[in-house]
């Protein structure tokens, strides 16, 4: 069986490696081809992953290619972590707002449309190829941000896709901690949109120990979600990135003042191409931790296995609302954890309060309205998608971000 990885060039790929290696026997994987356009960052990074892989004892073969549809040719999964633009795209989209007072960064409010205006198109385009090429049934497994939207976009289209983030995978290891249990011993209700999640029960053998675990660490979360614990006094825990919402202010000021998260990467990526030419290293270096995407590896084995196998295990995916959460359309995307079977099942029990409701119903509007300004284009659709969103929602606002949007983005923006 063949996987492939789009975006095979990122400096990502030996944490995904890792879970590669450890597992390719077990799921039948005896070929891996990491597919970029950048044929000289797939000079480095290939020769390292196939360290990896074989450091695990597997004999998967691994190859690299900047021909498309040669990787993607007869593939049974199709992993999406492209960054379209690169650092320098997202440092951009970090700046612009913030010209307006609007929290920067990569998948939140304006920058967050910037990011998913250039690489929608993109996708779309991977994903026809895919179509046409991959073995029938293939799956295509998008890590790329932000993943509701993309993800989105892509079931809109008939691709047979769904959509992984890493945020729901680092609470249970958090949660875990915290109760001085093996990870594998917590399963979580995780449920909202990608990164406007909370999570709203925490179960071990059954049972929710979340009000205990609220009531002996209250402060202890709070610091691990960077939020005062008023902001769960309901019992459902956020994620970090709601501070967007809930901090709005203090972030834009932060962020005024301190380097960007784009341009703290770009100097851990730096260093890591520099280790990454180590022809000896057959292991993730302690660095790539640095980099974000923490447990990722192991979030997207364990879906790539459940999707393989239709095991049924739990995963927090990004999938069709389908009816789930009853306030948003059913063409809205979700990220819940539900088993991965023959169908896949939102298993959460616990609800959103009225509070979350009318946060994720505004964000999950302003999405519907991002992907057709990234599927069809239009400075009209762009300002649309922008005074919809919560953390804009002023004319003045909108239009001056529209503004800055397209004028920073241009080049990737055949319309504009």
């Amino acid at each position: 069986m063949k996987i492939a990885v789009v975006g095979g060039g990122s400096t990502y790929t030996p944490e995904l490696a890792e879970g590669f290696g450890a597992t390719a026997a077990a799921l039948g994987v005896d070929e891996i081809v990491l597919v970029d356009p950048a044929a000289d960052k797939l000079e480095r990074i290939g020769p390292l992953v196939g360290r990896i892989v074989r450091r695990h004892g597997s004999e998967a073969r691994v190859s690299w290619t900047s021909d498309l549809d040669r990787g993607v040719d007869g593939a049974s999964i199709v992993l999406l972590q492209l960054r379209v633009g690169g650092q320098d795209a997202r440092i951009a989209d970090e700046a612009f707002p913030l010209e307006c007072g609007c929290v920067g960064q990569e998948t939140t409010g304006a920058g967050g449309l910037a990011k998913a205006l250039r690489t929608i198109p993109v996708v779309l385009g991977i994903a026809e190829r895919v179509r046409r090429l991959a073995a029938p049934g293939a799956w295509i497994v998008d890590f790329t941000n932000p993943v509701g939207m993309v993800t989105r976009a892509l079931l809109d289209e008939g691709h047979r896709a769904i959509g992984l983030c890493n945020v729901a995978i680092g609470f249970q290891r958090r949660f875990a901690g915290l109760l001085d249990l093996a990870p594998e011993k917590v399963t979580l209700d995780h449920v909202g949109l990608n990164h406007l999640t909370w999570e709203t029960a925490v179960r071990v053998d059954g049972r929710d120990v979340l009000p205990d675990l609220l009531q002996s660490r209250r402060d202890t979360v709070a610091e691990e979600v960077d939020l005062p614990a008023e902001t769960f006094a309901d019992g459902r825990v956020p994620s970090y990135y709601l501070r967007y919402f809930y901090a709005h202010d203090a972030e834009v000021e932060h962020m005024r003042t301190a380097p960007s998260r784009g341009q703290e990467v770009a100097r851990i990526e730096a260093e890591l191409w520099d280790l990454y030419q180590d022809q000896t290293l057959d292991r993730k270096p302690d660095l790539l931790s640095q980099r974000g995407g923490a447990y990722y590896s192991e979030a997207a084995v364990a879906l790539m296995r459940s999707l393989l196998t239709e095991d049924g295990a739990v995963h927090a995916v990004n999938i069709r609302n389908d009816g789930f959460l009853p306030y948003l359309p059913d063409s809205s995307v979700i990220e819940v954890s539900a088993t991965v079977d023959a169908v896949i099942t939102p298993v959460v029990r616990e609800p959103l309060g009225a509070r979350q409701r009318g946060l994720v119903s505004a964000v999950a509007a302003y999405e519907e309205l991002g992907v057709e300004a990234a599927v069809h284009g239009g400075e009209r659709r762009v300002y649309e998608a922008l005074l919809a969103h919560p953390l804009v929602g002023q004319h003045d606002l909108a239009e001056g971000l529209t503004r800055r949007l397209i004028a920073t983005g241009r080049d990737h923006l055949p319309w504009a």
